[in-house]
């Protein structure tokens, strides 16, 4: 009876890759399609596609690296991650405005 309910838990498992790689490959025609609309703005073409690739990213997260089963731990890292990833291109930001501390003191 093991043997029988490994093999299912298996299949459900298989049936979930596939399911999440076929979305994947929808997910790339409709970014190369989208690519293809005749929009006039360009800011919108990358919006559809960077939203696309969003997903995808989800996808690829959430059930190959296995992240929507995880605990509270795994979202604390990546909170902390997006926090100083966050500062740290705030501090890049900050550094190329010509008014900033940096620049001030070769100024002079």
């Amino acid at each position: 009876m093991s043997d029988h309910d490994n093999a299912h838990d298996f299949k459900k498992h298989v049936k979930r890759y596939l399911f999440v790689f076929y979305a994947l490959i929808v997910g790339t025609v409709l970014t190369v399609a989208a690519s293809w609309l005749p929009i006039e703005s360009v800011a919108l073409t990358v919006s559809i596609a960077l939203f696309i690739a969003c997903v995808k990213g989800f996808l690829v997260a959430g059930y190959f690296m296995h992240l929507i089963s995880e605990k509270k731990m795994i979202y604390g890292i990546l909170t902390a991650t997006i926090f100083f990833f966050a500062g740290l291109m705030y501090l890049t930001i900050w550094s190329m405005n010509k008014h900033s501390l940096i620049h001030l003191q070769y100024a002079q």
